[in-house]
């Protein structure tokens, strides 16, 4: 009998992001959403289901060359 895998919760991130992202953007990151601080910085927040997907999303902000800021897991609902 194989060895069973074991098991990843999916994580709720939050990115914030240097810049005032246009909302078109959001289809990008999807599933994750995004939200506007009234300093200028984008976030945005969802679940990440392991660690590809989680460079995935770093992967995707590098690549558009945007500002990554923290990176926050968030507390489990």
């Amino acid at each position: 009998m194989p060895p069973s895998m074991p098991s990843h919760r999916t994580q709720r991130y939050e990115f914030q992001i240097g810049e005032d992202l246009d909302d078109s953007v959001e289809a990008w990151f999807s599933p994750l959403t995004l939200a506007h601080a009234p300093n200028g910085v984008s976030i945005l927040t969802g679940p990440v289901r392991d660690q590809a997907e989680l460079h995935g999303v770093l992967n995707r902000i590098r690549s558009l060359k945007l500002t990554l800021l923290p990176v926050t897991p968030c507390q489990a609902e």
